[in-house]
């Protein structure tokens, strides 16, 4: 079975794998929520719907501004985690 690139896959289905990464559960919980403590994976998956301003991540496929403000939201998670490079300088 080959496995295909994160970026690659639908909208719904890089949301549902995120909200289950450890990772993404702490970002919310603490830098999003301001919380003490790591958020559980439906909780995160609650506050993704809310961002995105969906009731089912499967929106995430066909509504368009619903994808940007997830890809936004991703964008900040992987800012915050260290997974984008900064320009020098900075």
């Amino acid at each position: 079975m080959t496995r295909r690139a994160f970026t690659a896959l639908p909208p719904a289905q890089q949301a549902g794998i995120l909200c289950n990464d450890p990772q993404f559960q702490k970002y919310v919980g603490r830098h999003c929520l301001r919380l003490s403590w790591d958020v559980s994976p439906s909780a995160a998956a609650q506050y993704l719907r809310d961002i995105c301003r969906v009731t089912s991540r499967r929106e995430l496929n066909a509504d368009h501004a619903a994808r940007q403000r997830f890809e936004a939201l991703h964008t900040d998670f992987d800012a915050w985690a260290g997974r984008l490079a900064c320009p020098e300088g900075r």
